[in-house]
């Protein structure tokens, strides 16, 4: 998959409308509102950005901006949530550490957290031209599999990747699952979600169901979408930086030359990738951005600096040792399961 620099992108940034903006670690808990709401803890340990408002529970029928006082994200309107499951080292001696996130290319500061796109048409495109439809409040989606221990178990998910980044700006190549070697500036997990939505429902019982993919093609060649899923809406793409510089020593991975790394729900092969979102944008921001040229620094949308994204935090519910060295992981998953 061919990917445009950083660096060219900026250059060309003035002629098209594609939104890429950083939001800073919110918390890290085990807490997971859409797959299983009201639970605490939830099974599993997940990273959260986004707005303040984020607990266990998250009824749909609730004003996310106007629970929230605050958002890690940069443009200030947007207190939707987005997460993912935490990236953990084992080391040779069966003992776990969490992977600390970092900040990604021209994003100098933030607090770990991840990178979030909007797009209208795929990354390469320069023009960005396509109407898209916002998602609506009320909106969530869930995307991959964490019970996926093979390419074949999640055939049906698209473009859920790991880059093995030479420097930050690596971009390719990708893979399914977990590189091989130490990466030498860290592992990036990149989630892109479903176009198509069925325009009536704002969430399913798996989360996925009232989304689909093109029906031929990629969003990124304009495919259609299926008669089922009519309302093409635009692209949201997560970059997640886990910095495994720390964990590069080759005399602390496994004596038989596999891989160190593992999802915080067991998963060592990398197949498990998966992520959340709830809509909270506030008021008509996200449609008003989509059908605006503008690239990172968007005059239709408030900007908020990194000193205050980064003051946006939450107090842990669960008391999981996020720091230490542990001898399994949150919830008592161990690799390989």
């Amino acid at each position: 998959m061919h990917w445009l620099s950083l660096a060219a992108l900026a250059l060309v940034a003035p002629s098209y409308a594609l939104i890429r903006f950083p939001c800073a670690q919110l918390v890290i808990d085990r807490l997971d509102p859409l797959v299983t709401p009201g639970m605490i803890p939830s099974p599993h340990l997940h990273q959260i950005v986004g707005g303040n408002s984020f607990n266990a529970s998250m009824d749909m029928e609730k004003d996310l901006p106007g629970e929230s006082t605050c958002t890690t994200c940069q443009f200030s309107e947007d207190f939707s949530n987005y997460w993912t499951a935490v990236l953990y080292f084992k080391a040779r001696n069966g003992t776990y550490k969490r992977v600390p996130q970092m900040a990604n290319s021209g994003f100098n500061g933030v607090n770990g957290g991840m990178t979030i796109y909007y797009m209208q048409d795929g990354l390469y495109n320069f023009q960005q031209r396509s109407k898209v439809t916002a998602f609506q409040p009320g909106f969530r989606m869930f995307i991959g599999d964490d019970k996926a221990r093979t390419a074949e178990d999640i055939a049906r998910f698209r473009q859920l990747t790991y880059t093995c980044l030479k420097t930050i700006d690596t971009r390719d190549p990708q893979f399914l699952d977990f590189p091989k070697e130490p990466c030498p500036m860290g592992i990036m997990t990149a989630l892109r979600f479903p176009t198509c939505w069925d325009g009536k429902n704002l969430d399913s019982p798996d989360h996925m169901a009232h989304m689909a993919y093109p029906e031929s093609g990629s969003f990124e060649t304009g495919g259609p979408c299926p008669a089922s899923h009519p309302v093409r809406m635009g692209q949201l793409f997560y970059e997640v930086n886990w910095d495994t510089r720390q964990f590069n020593n080759k005399a602390d991975w496994p004596e038989d030359g596999s891989q160190p790394f593992v999802w915080s729900f067991g998963d060592s092969t990398g197949y498990g990738n998966h992520a959340d979102y709830v809509f909270g944008w506030q008021d008509d921001a996200l449609q008003r951005v989509l059908d605006s040229p503008c690239y990172v620094n968007c005059p239709t949308l408030k900007t908020q600096g990194t000193a205050r994204m980064n003051a946006c935090t939450m107090k842990n519910v669960v008391p999981d040792d996020l720091n230490g060295w542990v001898t399994e992981l949150p919830g008592g998953w161990v690799a390989g399961m």
